[in-house]
């Protein structure tokens, strides 16, 4: 009952029914155009296309980012991903360089300047990807002896064009549901695009468990437990995001006129998991390059270094991608959070941590709470991320394994809390309850899901 009064709360206000009404004909748009194929490619290349990217794992792991328009060979087939990428890379310049670094203290305008560069960054990205994935069809069809093996030069040239449209109309999407909708646009349609494979990963895996079904393991008791244990996994995966170390600060009393000021207790919230799920961005970025050498896993005859990391349900990928998400963790908290910076802050309002000198002394001892509460949070971390290749060693389904951990389950729960967050701040703006019986969602501090 309390659902159904929640949901006419919703409705009764009228900007928050126009925002969500806005975002669901954005998604539609999208999701339609993950369906319009691209010029000259026929059903039986869309065929051999869809059994190539159903053997590789990492293919499978890019068309669930696109919402299936990879394997679909959309006009949307690059999704979001190179917008991503050229967001990471000028935020790591911006870490590096004085000048990004002097765009990102100018405040909006400095904002709307590296806005800019990174939309020339993604033009660029899809001048490179998008000849490669073109070619990456060719060489699949013409494996399988479809017409669009001959594909030219001129060819590859209009359908690079027309994928670099296809995915700047989505960051386009994207910014409107930003402006107008509910949530990070960007965000919100990365979460469609991984909910769009959810059902017919799941129907597939309850059809391969029931009884006379070919390779069938367990039956439906096999098919209950997973979901037990994807359930268990994704309130692992709410805790992870969730979880804090709140640090008490003491703000000293100041009288100015006849009004007492500070004299209160606040509390520094230190997130296990700072960083988010940037350290699984960076690994698996850099895990793609020797698969993109190895001609994205087509080539016959691979071996040695190239077989091994281009095989994700393999042992030394997984061992190799789970410490290198350790290191991102570790480095990528190091430049997001700044004990000095935050030092400085409480001296200036007068604020101390009891029992610890401003300063110095403070600065040191935030740096030493991070050091011991991030080890926990990015072994946590790399442990979810490789458990997809877990679920796949135990006989699931390799659509239905990505939703057992990685970049898939934690962009999922974190855009979905910071979702239903703004949803139940209007709420309470227009002094309805929350969507919680007990208390407030507590979202995440960043605004997007990389």
């Amino acid at each position: 009952m309390r659902f159904v009064d929640t949901l006419k709360n919703i409705w009764t206000i009228e900007e928050l029914r126009k925002r969500i009404l806005v975002t669901l004909l954005l998604v539609l748009v999208y999701r339609l155009g993950c369906y319009v194929v691209l010029p000259g490619i026929s059903p039986a290349d869309l065929d051999a296309l869809s059994k190539f990217t159903n053997k590789s794992g990492l293919m499978q792991l890019l068309d669930m980012f696109s919402g299936g328009a990879f394997s679909q060979a959309s006009i949307f087939a690059l999704g979001i991903m190179p917008y991503i990428t050229a967001s990471i890379v000028i935020q790591l310049l911006g870490m590096v360089l004085p000048s990004f670094q002097k765009m990102q203290r100018e405040g909006e305008s400095g904002r709307q300047k590296l806005n800019q560069y990174t939309r020339y960054l993604t033009v660029l990205i899809l001048i490179l990807q998008g000849p490669a994935y073109l070619m990456n069809i060719k060489y699949q069809v013409a494996a399988a002896g479809g017409s669009s093996a001959g594909m030219g030069i001129w060819t590859i040239i209009y359908l690079t064009i027309i994928l670099a449209a296809g995915s700047m109309f989505i960051m386009w999407l994207g910014e409107r549901i930003t402006d107008r909708g509910i949530g990070n646009g960007i965000s919100f349609i990365i979460l469609v695009g991984i909910i769009a494979r959810l059902p017919e990963a799941l129907i597939y895996e309850f059809i391969s468990r029931l009884p006379g079904a070919t390779g069938s393991q367990g039956g439906l008791i096999m098919f209950v437990v997973e979901i037990i244990l994807l359930f268990a996994v994704t309130v692992g995966a709410v805790l992870l995001v969730q979880g804090t170390r709140k640090v008490p600060v003491q703000y000293a009393k100041r009288i100015v006129g006849n009004r007492q000021y500070g004299g209160a207790r606040q509390y520094i919230p230190l997130k296990v998991n700072a960083a988010g799920v940037m350290p699984i961005i960076f690994a698996q970025a850099i895990m793609f390059i020797p698969i993109t050498l190895a001609g994205f896993g087509s080539q016959e005859g691979n071996s040695g270094f190239f077989a091994a990391f281009s095989d994700i349900n393999g042992f030394w990928y997984n061992l190799v991608y789970f410490l290198m998400i350790v290191a991102f963790t570790y480095f990528y908290t190091a430049i997001t959070v700044r004990p000095t910076q935050m030092a400085e802050d409480m001296k200036r309002n007068n604020g101390f941590i009891p029992g610890v000198k401003p300063g110095k002394k403070t600065a040191e001892y935030l740096d030493s709470i991070m050091s011991r509460i991030t080890l926990p949070g990015s072994i946590f971390l790399g442990i979810v991320a490789i458990l997809p290749a877990f679920a796949r060693f135990f006989g699931i389904s390799q659509n239905f394994s990505q939703f057992f951990g990685g970049t898939s389950l934690l962009i999922l729960v974190g855009v979905v809390l910071d979702t239903l967050q703004q949803i139940e701040s209007h709420l309470m703006m227009h002094h309805y309850d929350g969507l919680m019986k007990d208390g407030k969602i507590k979202g995440r501090t960043t605004g997007s899901a990389y």
